[in-house]
């Protein structure tokens, strides 16, 4: 087999890795591994953020796509599998690997990407709010379909083999239901992708499992260069809603549909359970995408630590939004209320919407529920912007703006740093990805200092021999 990139022989145990996405920024996960016998890609993520960074989703990878062998997923989240439909488009025809409910979760997030693209094509056409003739979607749902026909569920914590010297683990990561690292031992050496690590004593989710042993370590860093507050978030939330009913006013949350939104509902029924809020208090979940999820922990007991009745309890205390008619009667009605909806960035789904109409009104508050990336609304928000762009049309921002910022389901600095505790020898090659610049270089000299490892951060289309 000949290296794409420089043409050579492989030998047997030389390994090419290529840093097609999340390097030196957060978004767009893929690592392809060049073995002598297989081509094996982790994750296939869309860019988010920044108009630089959503263009390259559009470009063509720097590989031959039609020699990947496999895709092996760690979770189910947009920006770890939403360039798959992309990668099939572009010749990819094997099989696609994750946990059982990663792969569910990426098939209600593949239909919803989709579905949003398609949506957004044709308003940008109706509008004339494009520089395209006509815009087109990255992809569409018939693409989201052929690709979903490719996956294929595994279990965690088994080794499966792939090649007569490549086999791969998927181990409990924590972060969102189904969420993995991947154990990949090939040629005697153990490749280590940790995905999103999640963290210690999350309110649905188990603690994240440790590697023992990574010759070759991939570490996210999203949350590399700061450490999450101490303060109680069930108090916080229940203080902002609090402020918010004071003005006679409307909470809206953006969220993530996949955990995040199930994490505030479980956090609001408790609320509601311990008469800290009132019960007549109307609590909207607005996000088709997160009612899907809902449904899916209720299928996967196993891989969270809600009981079946605690799920149906908590889903009675949320009036579920059924149709986007109903979303407009909710919006029109100015009684105070609470509402989760999707997207947690702010980059799509309904909330867009809510915003539209509430975030000019002073008694609104809007209320981030996790990491902000660099270019999207929800980072303009948290920055102070005072205007924000929907569509077009600039709408002013007189609502207030707080973070739930301890409800972050990434690992933060020491947390990372503890994850690493029982790597007994320190790895061959150390890759710090999916973080931003500052805290890709934060984490880096902290590591060094504690543990004596050196990392490299590599940047986007990097390739590396180990």
């Amino acid at each position: 087999m000949k290296s794409a990139t420089t043409g050579r022989t492989m030998m047997n145990r030389h390994v090419e890795i290529h840093f097609l996405g999340a390097s030196g920024t957060v978004t767009g996960s893929k690592y392809l591994l060049k073995f002598s016998d297989n081509n094996i890609l982790i994750d296939c993520g869309l860019f988010q953020g920044i108009k630089k960074l959503r263009e390259l989703n559009w470009q063509q990878l720097p590989v031959d796509v039609s020699d990947i062998d496999l895709v092996l997923l760690t979770h189910g989240h947009l920006d770890h599998t939403g360039f798959l439909p992309r990668l099939v488009n572009m010749g990819y025809t094997g099989e696609i690997w994750g946990t059982a409910p990663t792969l569910d979760i990426a098939e209600i997030i593949l239909r919803d990407s989709a579905k949003i693209q398609e949506e957004d094509a044709e308003r940008a056409n109706k509008d004339g709010f494009t520089k395209h003739s006509p815009a087109k979607p990255l992809y569409n749902l018939l693409d989201a379909e052929k690709t979903i026909q490719n996956f294929s569920s595994k279990k965690h914590g088994e080794w499966i083999q792939i090649a007569d010297s490549i086999k791969v683990r998927f181990r409990y990561a924590g972060h969102i239901l189904g969420a993995t690292f991947i154990e990949l031992d090939a040629h005697g050496k153990r490749f280590v992708f940790s995905g999103d690590v999640g963290r210690k004593g999350d309110l649905l989710l188990r603690d994240p499992e440790k590697p023992d042993r990574a010759d070759i370590l991939f570490l996210e860093s999203t949350y590399g260069d700061r450490l999450h507050p101490k303060e109680d978030m069930m108090d916080k939330l229940e203080s902002v809603i609090h402020q918010t009913l004071e003005k006679y006013g409307t909470l809206i949350i953006p969220s993530f549909a996949v955990e995040r939104a199930q994490l505030l509902m479980y956090m609001i029924w408790q609320l509601t359970e311990q008469n800290r809020i009132p019960k007549s208090l109307p609590v909207i979940l607005d996000s088709p995408m997160g009612t899907d999820a809902l449904a899916v922990f209720r299928k996967h007991h196993d891989w969270h630590t809600l009981s079946d009745d605690d799920t149906i309890r908590m889903s009675e205390r949320f009036h579920i939004v059924q149709s986007f008619k109903e979303t407009w009667e909710i919006i029109d009605n100015p009684s105070p209320k609470i509402v989760v909806a999707g997207s947690g960035m702010v980059t799509g789904g309904r909330v867009l919407t809510y915003l539209q109409k509430y975030l000019s009104k002073e008694n609104t508050t809007v209320l981030l529920a996790g990491f902000q990336a660099e270019g999207t609304r929800g980072r303009q928000l948290l920055d102070g912007a005072d205007e924000i762009k929907f569509y077009g049309k600039y709408i002013p921002v007189k609502a207030r703006i707080d973070i739930l910022d301890g409800l972050s389901a990434h690992a933060d600095r020491d947390e990372l740093i503890e994850w690493l505790s029982e790597i007994e020898q320190k790895p061959e090659s150390f890759f710090l990805v999916h973080g931003e610049p500052q805290a890709l270089d934060t984490l880096r000299v902290k590591i060094n200092d504690v543990l004596g490892w050196k990392a490299e951060i590599p940047d986007l289309y990097d390739i590396r021999d180990v």
